[in-house]
Formats: structure tokens, C-alpha cells, sequence
């Protein structure tokens, strides 16, 4: 969301900005929204995430998925191959939703 928000396409993938492109409906967990609100608090990023998010909104129609957060709890707790919480619920939820998810590394089938 990060790269894509600061115009910094080139550090994902190949497949990551075509997915990007190709994807009609492009929906993120709101788990994301309280990763970035911890990244602002401790100053990695300067803008919060609601400005991220009406931004990305406008330019490539994200929108943020309202999905129940104790389904996404339960999922996430099955979910070991990590131990970054932010990294389960998020995993979670597109599960939940048997949707794409892309990471840094590209893209995973849920």
C-alpha cells in the first residue's frame, strides 16, 4: 500500500502491478488501516492512514473491505507460517474472502 501511495511502483513485482492493473475490484482488509496508524505512531510513515486510503480510493479505486473481525480473528489464529500479527489477519481475511493477496514477494492464492 506504501509503495503504491509514495509512487513507488518499481519496488513491487512484475505480477504485482499487473494483478494491480488487471483487478476490477481492488479491496483491502482494514487490518492494514490500523497497521498503517501504528506505523505512523512511531514514525515510519508521515501521513495517516486515512489520507493513504482516500488517496489510493481516487487514483486506483481501493476500497476497504467492513468483513466481520471475529471470523478474521478466528482464521488467523489457524495461520503459523508467520509471526507478525499484522501478517496473519491480513492472510486471514483474504482467506476469508478466497481472494488474492500480494506481499512483497508477490502474490499468494488464499
Amino acid at each position: 500500500m506504501l509503495w503504491l501511495y509514495v509512487g513507488e511502483r518499481n519496488k513491487l513485482s512484475e505480477f504485482v502491478q499487473s494483478a494491480i492493473e488487471e483487478e476490477s475490484m481492488l479491496v483491502c482488509s482494514s487490518i492494514v488501516r490500523l497497521e498503517l496508524q501504528y506505523l505512523y505512531e512511531i514514525g515510519r510513515i508521515t501521513d495517516k492512514p486515512d489520507v493513504i486510503f482516500a488517496d489510493l480510493s481516487q487514483r486506483i479505486g481501493l476500497s476497504i473491505c467492513k468483513k466481520d473481525f471475529g471470523s478474521i480473528v478466528d482464521r488467523a489464529l489457524s495461520i503459523s507460517w508467520t509471526r507478525d500479527v499484522f501478517d496473519r489477519l491480513i492472510a486471514a481475511f483474504a482467506t476469508i474472502r478466497r481472494s488474492k493477496y500480494f506481499t512483497k514477494q508477490g502474490s499468494k492464492d488464499s
